[in-house]
């Protein structure tokens, strides 16, 4: 069902006002990547962003992370204009971005460095997130010796140390197996339900977005990419990535995104966006027919 709107009487953690973002080319031109984008994120909400390759994504983040300068509209946290970059946010990247030369006790506690926290603090609190996460016994092993399960657990554990109040997740599960990705799902359920922090994840896999949040955006093909369609998703909470995905009320609210995506990803497909995204609509159809 279509999603309502965060409650005006509180700030929402992330609000993007008429967002347009233009980017200069070599030669003087310029692309827009996206336009007009109106987006609301309460304080405890999870949202998902989805939409075909190229159309924008993960330059919504960039933009909630204050790494890039709006060329239009407003970027706006807990009603306050974002100015430089987003000191109240988490980023978690798709790629690995752990150090190698240090174990994943030091990566972790690198995080804490800027905040001048003590080494025996630091030290204290990276041990008790890696325990969090599952990686109590691989706090001594380097990253080339972790399995890329492992490497992710490591990169969360680096994020949420420094308890942001927002978090921003680029397709962090995406180089992941099926299996994998939803032991880190449940993972992520479980440590974002402790405190429920404004969360805005991207993802291409329409089942994952679903699973895991609140609200489902989807984003036009682009270029000028814009949203056209924003559901609520009524699934009680807790829940298991596995479990959830066997309910009649998901493949009904699946079936309804779809509905939206698919337009979109044809419409990326017809400007020839690339074989991939023909894959994805395959792969999602496959699993709701």
């Amino acid at each position: 069902m279509p999603s309502q709107k965060p409650s005006p009487s509180q700030p929402s953690a992330v609000a993007l006002g008429g967002l347009d973002i233009t980017f200069h080319l070599d030669g003087g031109q310029r692309y827009k990547a996206v336009t007009g984008i109106d987006l609301a994120v309460s304080a405890s909400e999870f949202v998902s962003v989805v939409g075909p390759t190229g159309c924008g994504k993960s330059t919504l983040l960039n933009a909630a992370a204050g790494l890039l300068t709006p060329s239009a509209g407003t970027v706006s946290i807990f009603g306050k204009p974002l100015s430089g970059l987003n000191r109240r946010a988490g980023y978690l990247f798709q790629a690995d971005a752990l150090m190698p030369w240090k174990t994943a006790l030091d990566n972790v506690k690198v995080a804490l460095e800027p905040m001048g926290v003590s080494d025996a603090e630091a030290d204290r609190r990276a041990r008790e997130w890696l325990a969090r996460v599952g990686l109590r016994a691989f706090v001594d092993r380097y990253p080339h010796m972790l399995s890329g399960g492992q490497r992710k657990r490591v990169a969360l554990a680096q994020m949420l140390i420094r308890d942001p109040e927002i978090l921003l997740m680029d397709e962090p599960f995406g180089p992941l197996d099926a299996q994998t990705r939803q032991i880190m799902g449940n993972l992520l359920l479980d440590l974002w339900s402790k405190d429920r922090k404004a969360l805005i994840f991207v993802t291409h896999d329409l089942e994952e977005a679903i699973a895991l949040s609140d609200r489902v955006v989807v984003m036009s093909a682009g270029p000028a990419a814009s949203i056209v369609a924003d559901y609520r998703v009524p699934l009680p909470r807790p829940r298991d990535i596995a479990e959830i995905r066997l309910e009649k009320a998901f493949h009904e609210i699946h079936r309804d995104i779809w509905a939206s995506l698919r337009v979109e990803v044809q419409k990326a497909y017809a400007m020839g966006e690339g074989k991939d995204l023909v894959e994805n609509k395959e792969l999602v159809e496959g699993a709701t027919s």
